[in-house]
């Protein structure tokens, strides 16, 4: 991983407005077409608040959730450097020191939570 570089693992919630309206959760899109973008942020914050209070662990709740195939990996995405993820998700991760969960971030991929790794 060079300097310039971060890591990230995160949690997506997709819904109505994503770009692509079908998952490895959800492969018909069923569920995320009923989904609000308000209902899927509300997700995140109830998930988020659970991770920051210890009741649940980041990669668990990932790889339940998340509607990223990243899931597998505990929502891991792996290093990455600017330019190669969607604006509002890189400018959030680099913001983040390592160790740190972000706010909610919305992206045309839908709802995410960060975690920056390194």
């Amino acid at each position: 991983m060079s300097s310039n570089q971060v890591r990230a693992s995160h949690i997506l919630i997709k819904h109505q407005g994503s770009r692509r309206k079908a998952s490895w959760r959800d492969p018909e899109g069923r569920v995320i077409s009923t989904t609000t973008k308000e209902t899927a942020i509300a997700q995140l914050k109830a998930i988020r608040d659970d991770i920051i209070s210890g009741k649940s662990k980041f990669s668990d709740v990932a790889s339940q959730i998340s509607d990223c195939s990243s899931a597998k990996r505990g929502g891991d995405l792996g290093s990455f450097g600017k330019g190669q993820m969607q604006k509002p998700f890189e400018e959030a991760t680099y913001a983040l020191k390592v160790g740190e969960i972000s706010e909610i971030v919305e992206t045309d991929s839908g709802a995410h939570i960060i975690m920056r790794t390194a």
